[in-house]
């Protein structure tokens, strides 16, 4: 009996694959720019490791952090450390770890420093609340990017799918909203509904479809 194999467990040429000092430049690079929190990280991840150097699929990237949800701790560094895996083993993933959160550390330090003496200027905080809304579109834009995988995929399995797809994203942000429930809870949940409604239909597919379009993916990367 064939069993799908998951895409984090898709492998890149050792040719397509970043050497130790371009990883370092890469992860330095989104650190450096990791303003706003974690949805501008989240999509300057996106950004370079997809559609830039297409070293990951949104596939891939979706089931990493499918993963990262479900464990303790923070998200994003969870995220750095599977990706600095999956480019480069063990050395990829300490180098991924130092680039990413060295130089952020170091600007987090210095700008709180600075923030400390000049937090009572007008300019400062008219500059403050102004980021607050580009936080929430960075966050907004986030989302959708998560969204159209799930949707897509949902739309090419049939009408069902999408529905049921569509009513899970719903219901679970209700839940959260509006009556305040805890995330560990609803992500529970979400995953016993999922694969009561899921499995037995992936099931039917043919297991290899997934591997094949991740696959196809970095070929097409690395002809461009």
């Amino acid at each position: 009996m064939q069993t799908q194999a998951p895409p984090f467990a898709t492998n890149l040429p050792p040719s397509l694959r970043p050497s130790t000092w371009k990883l370092l430049r890469i992860w330095t690079l989104i650190g450096l720019q990791s303003f706003g929190g974690g949805s501008s990280t989240s999509y300057l991840i996106q950004n370079t490791f997809i559609d830039k150097h297409r070293y990951l699929t949104i596939e891939e990237y979706m089931h990493f952090w499918n993963l990262c949800i479900f464990t303790p701790g923070i998200n994003l560094v969870a995220l750095t450390i599977l990706i600095g895996r999956k480019l480069g083993g063990i050395r990829g993933i300490l180098i991924s770890l130092v680039g990413m959160l060295v130089p952020s550390a170091v600007v987090t330090c210095l700008l709180t420093a600075i923030f400390t003496l000049i937090q009572g200027n007008a300019i400062v905080q008219a500059v403050m609340r102004g980021v607050v809304p580009a936080t929430a579109g960075l966050m907004l834009l986030v989302g959708l990017r998560f969204a159209q995988p799930l949707f897509k995929q949902a739309q090419a399995e049939g009408s069902k799918t999408l529905i049921i797809s569509t009513i899970l994203v719903l219901a679970c942000a209700a839940t959260i909203i509006l009556l305040e429930v805890s995330v560990i809870p609803v992500l529970l949940c979400t995953a016993l509904l999922s694969m009561l409604f899921f499995t037995p239909w992936r099931a039917k597919g043919n297991p290899a479809t997934a591997q094949q379009a991740i696959e196809a993916s970095h070929e097409e990367g690395a002809e461009k």
